[in-house]
């Protein structure tokens, strides 16, 4: 393995034997040998599950790796084979350095003993010697921040006051590679904060990092790229936001299905005349990939029910602008059309960065727009209009837009486009971050 690459999976696939009754297992451990004995093919006396199956990825040194799937996936199982803790079926892990791992909270900890019995027995494991220990105490109990109890038995902490030290300790005596398990969702804001901090210092400083996690925000904020794991295999890899998007994909609809857009030409019924600014929009044809602003590498799926036909962006009047100012007027038009009955179909909006963060989403059930949800005959045209004051910062923002109905607790996604509308931001000095709240400050003198 090269020395550039911390982690390296190849094939990595984990099965399971499931026994149906608990006499099948005393079969499974006597009979196949006798029946091999006898000339016979040996029965098999349990069912095979394949909690993983066939993963390849690479980790290089200084990578932060997001690992992103829905409950059942084989996210934390692959995390337990890459630390060791279980067994491959087939395939191999090779890891360069020292592994430092939060798979569960408190694990490696003994409950008896107290926080500062537990950081010396936890960290002479991961190879540190007693006078390395001695050196990093201050740091680790400082990290922690549970006061006195680090002389209390750990069986005495909350879950949070656990997973905090557990952090500490793994975090401090720096690991090359440091695997964390949903562990962070724990913690309280504050220690989230100090958390990703430290994640960014270990990175900066060569270390490599898997995580866990269903926050989509934590995969796009501080990962290099991710992994989205379904029922075991490898679905989808690359940069965090195009991942990410597949996830919400699986969790909010069903597998992904292409869009037939051929099918618009077979839809009836004349549309009618629409008044400004729809009458500037196409309700006929497909035309949103030739307007300016359209992102080429938008992300598009749905079972065909609709399809987002058209939009218009007007900044203080000017359409379609090239970059917009912080503070303008927006006016956004998006043009439908049903192509199937759909009952009380929903419209969302959602804006991202484009690092991929949602800094706005919203849609006609949130807001309540009962006319939206009175459409979806096939054939049925219409343009929905928005209007909002720009308070974002300067940069490049994703404007993703979405059909979807519900099915009980499910949501069926039509027609979705992700990042479909590019909104660049032009510079402004006025504040920083990501929004202009406006603050107004004041000064008043005061006469001694």
């Amino acid at each position: 393995m090269s020395s550039e690459i911390a982690v390296k999976v190849e094939g990595l696939s984990k099965c399971y034997q499931i026994y149906d009754r608990p006499n099948d297992r005393l079969k499974q451990s006597i009979y196949p040998r006798l029946q091999r004995l006898a000339g016979k093919p040996p029965k098999q006396y349990y069912r095979e599950f394949w909690a993983l199956k066939d993963v390849s990825f690479e980790v290089k040194k200084g990578e932060t790796i997001g690992i992103i799937g829905r409950n059942g996936s084989g996210k934390s199982t692959l995390l337990q084979l890459v630390c060791g803790t279980l067994t491959s079926t087939l395939g191999k892990v090779e890891t360069n350095g020292r592994v430092g791992a939060l798979l569960e909270l408190g694990s490696g900890f003994n409950p008896d003993f107290t926080g500062r019995e537990n950081i010396y027995m936890n960290a002479s494991i991961l190879g540190l010697s007693r006078e390395e220990i001695d050196e990093k105490f201050d740091d680790i109990v400082a990290f922690a921040d549970i006061g006195d109890f680090i002389e209390q038995p750990v069986k005495t902490y909350s879950s949070g006051m656990a997973v905090r030290l557990a952090f500490a300790v793994q975090s401090q005596v720096s690991p090359d590679v440091l695997i964390v398990d949903e562990a962070l969702a724990v913690g309280d804001a504050k220690f989230q904060a100090r958390c990703f901090d430290r994640l960014r210092k270990l990175k900066d400083g060569g270390a490599s990092i898997l995580i866990v996690t269903h926050s989509s925000e934590q995969i796009v904020t501080h990962c290099t790229s991710a992994i989205l794991l379904e029922n075991g295999r490898v679905l989808e890899t690359g940069q965090p936001r195009f991942v990410v998007n597949r996830y919400m994909d699986l969790l909010f609809g069903k597998e992904k299905k292409p869009l037939e857009t051929a099918s618009l030409s077979t839809a009836s019924a004349a549309v009618n005349e629409i008044a400004d600014p729809g009458a500037l929009l196409n309700c006929t044809d497909d035309v949103l990939s030739t307007r300016p602003g359209y992102n080429p590498h938008e992300y598009r799926w749905g079972d065909g029910g609709a399809a987002i036909l058209d939009f218009i962006l007007i900044a203080d009047g000017e359409t379609y602008p090239s970059a917009v100012t912080s503070g303008q007027n927006i006016e956004l038009a998006i043009s439908v059309r049903f192509l199937s009955l759909l009952v009380r179909p929903i419209l969302g909006v959602t804006i991202k960065t484009k690092e991929g963060v949602t800094v706005y989403g919203v849609n006609t059930e949130t807001l309540e727009v009962g006319q939206f949800q009175s459409l979806g005959k096939p054939g049925q045209a219409a343009y929905v209009a928005a209007s909002f004051c720009c308070r974002l910062a300067p940069g490049d923002y994703f404007i993703s837009l979405g059909i979807a109905t519900r099915q009980g607790e499910d949501i069926v996604p039509h027609d979705r486009r992700y990042d479909a509308i590019h909104l660049q931001v032009r510079p402004a000095a006025a504040f920083f971050g990501l929004i202009d709240l406006g603050f107004e400050l004041k000064v008043k003198e005061i006469v001694p």
